[in-house]
């Protein structure tokens, strides 16, 4: 899996101008799938994002998790984390997951972060704007395959 990890002081997502998902303080996670992700990848991500000390304490150090503050989370699938730009100026999207496994590992993902703190996200493969403030900006990226 690959995420990128935006802390925010607030983000949405919008679908044919329906706000589908809103939240204030927190994460916005922008979540790609890989066709060799696992269970294992999908533990060691939430593990990862919900203890994540990227929020600053009462002396100004990031010190604290998402939970820690009591924050949320707003989870959106993004199959072009995998694209190639080797070659050419189109990007190639063939290391991402196929729809039907990216599907159901995304919607795992996102169930067993609901268990841990509160969950809004977009919907598998659908044309969404999101909007968002970084706060910081604090941007971090997370590979479940990297060394």
């Amino acid at each position: 899996m690959k995420i990128i990890i935006q802390r925010v002081s607030e983000a949405s997502v919008t679908i044919e101008e329906q706000v589908v998902g809103r939240i204030k303080q927190g994460l916005l996670l922008l979540v790609g799938v890989g066709p060799k992700d696992s269970q294992e990848d999908l533990d060691y991500a939430v593990r990862k994002i919900t203890n994540m000390r990227i929020f600053s304490d009462e002396a100004g150090k990031m010190n604290l998790s998402v939970q820690d503050i009591g924050g949320s989370i707003l989870s959106i699938s993004q199959f072009t984390l995998f694209a190639d730009t080797k070659k050419g100026n189109r990007p190639a999207f063939t290391g991402a997951a196929k729809p039907d496994m990216a599907s159901q590992l995304y919607d795992s993902f996102n169930e067993k972060l609901a268990q841990f703190v509160a969950l809004e996200k977009g919907v598998f493969g659908a044309d969404m704007q999101v909007s968002l403030v970084n706060d910081g900006p604090v941007t971090i990226i997370l590979d479940t395959k990297a060394p």
